[in-house]
């Protein structure tokens, strides 16, 4: 399976929707889960699929996620896999940067070319699902297509966030429409399956996965479209009328980390009793970076659906419906509600503490008595005594030197410092 297949995963434009989580870092590398970075979900599906060659396509604020793939990603010397980092690179026959996804990967051509396979699996960096790669393999074998695509079922209240799709009775596409109007969905349901016919959802989605026939993926992007720069706008669409290009249909969970919200929805998704997405499945592992970090300790604390991930030293009075990253430090009478803490990069010493304490600054961490709620911290974030972070509907978004407000939740920018007392 391994050598018959290659992985490639694009790192996203600029993430502006993902703001100010998307300042300093590209999408993939934002923080996940309290431990994980967003990119590991699809190198954990390739990886748990035996798909072991990947490449990374980065343009944007790309180091943190040079950095972590560097650090994390170490495969025997004697094998074949690798994840391999493809940065924007200006050339004398290219000198712009990627302008779409099919662009991107057109610009990297030349570097997988030279690795064999007889299929590319290309990636978004920027979604959580656990899928088995394989069943689309198989689909995409038995089917004899030339591009197959994942899309899942989606309601008629979500339709319209989507590309969607029309499929025969054989398993092709044979239409597809880019986001539709709600009075145009009559005319694009799908046989989705009874099961899914019975929750409402009746519309296949382009999930933006797809797997191409490599000598088609090199034709269609080198000579057939050479000016087409998206897969999902142009390439695609302009396909289904010429080739076999075959759906396979996922039920499993899968969200789009396009947005704050999303993102927000996802974590906290991750504290409920069962939660959709699964991180206790030994067969579906999340990897990431071995930290040698100690266990959590936690002291007088209420804990309510709550995930806490290595290295946090938790003293405060409540924490309910929120995940706490790694290092995270919270004191005394604090209650953090509905919010995601990325936690710290590092731990402070005790000089370090002192020279804070001597000149006024909050420590690394969340104060005394402060009260969070419908919140994201970023990493780094210094949060005094007596802190009010109120999120809801019932403030406008706006941007502000240390925080952003979008659909009622408020983000605190990576390394703010919050003084004593403050309140929004």
């Amino acid at each position: 399976m391994s050598q018959e297949i290659l992985a490639v995963i694009l790192g996203g434009g600029a993430g502006t929707r993902l703001y100010p989580l998307t300042a300093s870092r590209s999408k993939p590398a934002v923080p996940i889960a309290g431990k994980y970075r967003l990119v590991d979900i699809p190198i954990s599906n390739c990886i748990n699929c035996g798909i072991s060659r990947m490449f990374v396509l980065t343009q944007f604020n790309s180091a943190s996620l040079n950095r972590h793939i560097k650090n994390t990603y170490h495969f025997s010397a004697f094998s074949a896999a690798f994840v391999d980092i493809l940065a924007a690179e200006q050339t004398p026959d290219n000198p712009t940067w990627y302008q779409g996804t099919a662009d991107a990967v057109r610009q990297c051509l030349r570097h997988i070319g030279p690795f064999e396979s007889d299929y590319v699996l290309i990636l978004s960096g920027d979604q959580l699902y656990q899928m088995d790669f394989n069943q689309m393999l198989d689909v995409h074998r038995k089917t004899s297509a030339d591009i197959s695509i994942a899309t899942i079922p989606v309601a008629a209240r979500d339709a319209s966030d989507f590309g969607i799709m029309k499929k025969n009775d054989e398993g092709y596409i044979t239409s597809f429409i880019e986001k539709p109007k709600k009075d145009l969905l009559p005319d694009w349901e799908s046989d989705t399956g009874e099961e899914m016919k019975r929750k409402g959802k009746v519309y296949l989605a382009s999930m933006g996965i797809y797997i191409f026939s490599r000598q088609m993926l090199f034709d269609l992007l080198q000579s057939e479209y050479r000016e087409g720069t998206d897969f999902g706008k142009e390439i695609i669409p302009q396909s289904i009328k010429k080739y076999k290009v075959a759906s396979y249909q996922y039920d499993g969970y899968w969200t789009d980390i396009g947005n704050i919200y999303s993102f927000f929805e996802a974590n906290l998704g991750l504290t409920s009793d069962l939660p959709e997405f699964n991180l206790f499945d030994n067969s579906k592992a999340i990897y990431t970076r071995a930290r040698m970090l100690p266990p959590a300790k936690i002291s007088g604390t209420t804990l309510e659906k709550t995930l806490i991930a290595e290295g946090c030293i938790i003293n405060a009075s409540r924490i309910e419906n929120s995940v706490m990253g790694i290092r995270s430090r919270i004191e005394h009478g604090t209650t953090v509600v509905s919010s995601y803490v990325m936690g710290n990069d590092y731990f402070e010493t005790l000089e370090d503490i002192a020279n804070a304490n001597k000149s006024g600054i909050p420590l690394l961490g969340i104060g005394h008595r402060c009260y969070i709620r419908n919140a994201i911290i970023d990493k780094n974030c210094r949060i005094g005594d007596d802190v009010r972070i109120n999120g809801g509907n019932h403030l406008e978004n706006s941007d502000h030197s240390l925080y952003t407000i979008k659909d009622g939740i408020v983000v605190l920018k990576k390394g703010a410092v919050i003084p004593n007392g403050f309140v929004i």
